[in-house]
């Protein structure tokens, strides 16, 4: 990126300056480069000589001086920089050259869909497991913003140089799956003509009433003529098949893939049940008392003990989170986990912490992604949101009302961590007010500029760069070099949602060039400048169309 550049160049003037004692030897570890908040002291900027003044015994001023005069000759580091000025109380700000910013639109067309790429990963093997939720209902927006979230993660660390593996992870056996399948036999007899009622812990949703009318239209009243617990069973395997299916469907729908499904049940057949709880029994985490087993997750900062096994034989779901975890760290050797969950898993923290620490790994191993809560509002009104009450309103039904774009760009604009609300009025809106428009609007923009010079067959590939000098066309360039340092940074931090923020700002940055620079003018003079500018929203479109494909949006040609 150009802040890693500048940070080398600033090495290279710290050895050239204590090479000739013109500073003190010390050594000199992180060289923090950051953007200024004020566009007027230039590109970028360090503090560095601020942070030297003690172990150096100088006035911050004068180092900074030192350094500036020791930044590499020659049009200061091959050309990338213009200046380097110091300013009190011990900063030096870096102008980028403007024959190194025209050069970087052709850099930019010739990465093309690669733009933005980093290699910061070097092959590391990720896992990120996300959505994650059992076939028992339908997705809702709460499941969305986590599906959203973790697919944009996924595309960032991909273009960062890891090696990515999507994961879901669901149970298809278990009390849920009980519950689940005895309310469907109930509403299944119900449709039958039979009085039964739903029982206490059921799933008191109507899109159970539905599933269970969908049954009988095809199967009509074959259950009845099963033993009870056959039918009981059979049913339930029918409802989780269609609830998956569904959930797959929905998925799709809000282009969210996984290269992995992972079934729980797999877990206890395979064998890493087993060598998990060995591996915590040989390091002493394992106890048994009160009839069941015991994690001593205490021992390692938890806040209560966990039972692994109950009285009556059964694994909890503490004891499959054992077993896939050493699955994930073991079996399949990932350098790095991630665990995109729900508000609901925010007291499975402690637990996870204490689970990597016992299983030998180091904590940060494994990162815990906990995605806070949704409110859906429509105008004005908040809709509220029950699984268990049947008042739920259905991923299907928010993607089929507003579009999965829209989804996309609303669940991936607010930090994970943070709550939000998705106004589904503002979503629908084909007006600058909506961002999702005002982006994809930038690109279709960008599109008919090209069209109509191919009308003109106006050959604008050979454009001489050199032309741009207005303020609009060098901002823009300068905003789209920000998107590499810009992966890096949200693959570092695991933080996909400055990525709609940036693809605004982007577009911002075209519209403003747009309403400065005539592109197709026509004006005789002025063909050679036409050619440039084409160039340089040539790079627009590239940048643009990166941003969207990153956050798996459409980049359309026209609206």
């Amino acid at each position: 990126t150009v802040r890693e550049q500048i940070a080398e160049l600033v090495r290279q003037a710290i050895d050239s300056a204590q090479a000739s004692d013109a500073l003190p030897k010390v050594e000199v570890e992180d060289i923090a480069v950051e953007r200024p908040q004020n566009a007027e002291h230039g590109d970028f900027a360090t503090s560095l000589p601020l942070k030297l003044a003690r172990p150096m015994r100088m006035n911050p001023l004068q180092i900074a001086e030192r350094l500036a005069a020791h930044m590499p000759n020659g049009e200061l580091g091959g050309g990338l920089l213009e200046s380097a000025t110091v300013a009190s109380p011990g900063f030096i700000n870096f102008s980028l050259n403007r024959n190194w910013l025209r050069a970087q639109i052709e850099a930019i067309r010739t990465d093309g869909a690669a733009f933005g790429d980093v290699d910061l990963g070097k092959g590391q093997r990720v896992q990120i497991e996300f959505v994650s939720a059992n076939p028992v209902g339908p997705l809702h927006i709460a499941h969305a913003r986590g599906g959203v979230i973790g697919s944009a993660l996924a595309n960032i660390l991909q273009a960062s140089g890891y090696d990515v593996t999507r994961e879901y992870y669901f149970n298809d056996a278990g009390a849920q799956i009980g519950h689940f399948a005895r309310t469907l036999q109930a509403r299944y007899l119900q449709q039958c003509g039979r009085d039964v009622e739903v029982h206490e812990d059921g799933y008191q949703g109507e899109y159970m009433i539905d599933l269970a009318a969908e049954i009988f239209g095809e199967e009509g009243e074959r259950f009845l003529e099963m033993p009870e617990e056959d039918a009981l069973r059979t049913l339930g395997e029918l409802g989780v098949a269609k609830f998956m299916d569904r959930i797959r469907e929905d998925l799709i729908k809000l282009r969210i893939e996984f290269d992995e499904w992972f079934n729980e049940k797999t877990l206890f057949v395979n064998g890493q049940f087993e060598d998990s709880m060995a591996l915590l029994e040989e390091k002493g985490y394992v106890t048994e008392r009160e009839g069941a087993v015991w994690f001593a997750s205490t021992l390692l900062g938890d806040e209560k003990d966990k039972v692994m096994v109950r009285g009556n034989g059964i694994p909890t779901y503490f004891a499959s989170d054992v077993a896939y975890h050493y699955n994930k760290f073991f079996e399949r050797n990932f350098d790095h986990v991630i665990n995109i969950w729900g508000a609901d898993h925010q007291g499975h923290a402690l637990f996870m912490k204490a689970l990597v620490a016992a299983l030998g790994m180091p904590e940060d191993k494994l990162t815990l992604i906990i995605n806070q809560l949704v409110t859906l509002k429509r105008g004005g009104e908040t809709v509220r949101l029950s699984k268990r009450t049947g008042d739920i309103i259905t991923l299907r039904e928010v993607i089929d009302e507003v579009g999965s774009d829209a989804c996309r760009f609303f669940f991936l604009s607010r930090a994970a961590d943070s709550q939000m609300e998705f106004d589904m009025e503002l979503a629908k809106e084909q007006s600058q007010e909506n961002p999702v428009y005002y982006i994809q609007y930038a690109h279709a923009r960008i599109a008919s500029i090209l069209r109509l010079a191919e009308e003109r067959s106006i050959d604008w590939k050979d454009g001489d760069v050199s032309l741009l000098g207005h303020d609009a066309e060098l901002a823009l360039i300068r905003k789209m070099l920000e998107l590499p340092e810009l992966i890096s940074m949200m693959a570092n931090n695991l933080e996909a949602h400055h990525l709609p923020h940036y693809a605004s700002d982007l577009a911002t940055a075209f519209h403003w060039f747009y309403q400065n620079c005539r592109v197709v003018s026509g004006v005789e003079g002025e063909e050679e400048l036409s050619k440039a500018r084409l160039k340089l929203v040539d790079a627009a479109r590239v940048a643009l169309a990166r941003c969207l494909s990153l956050m798996v949006m459409d980049a359309p040609e026209k609206m």
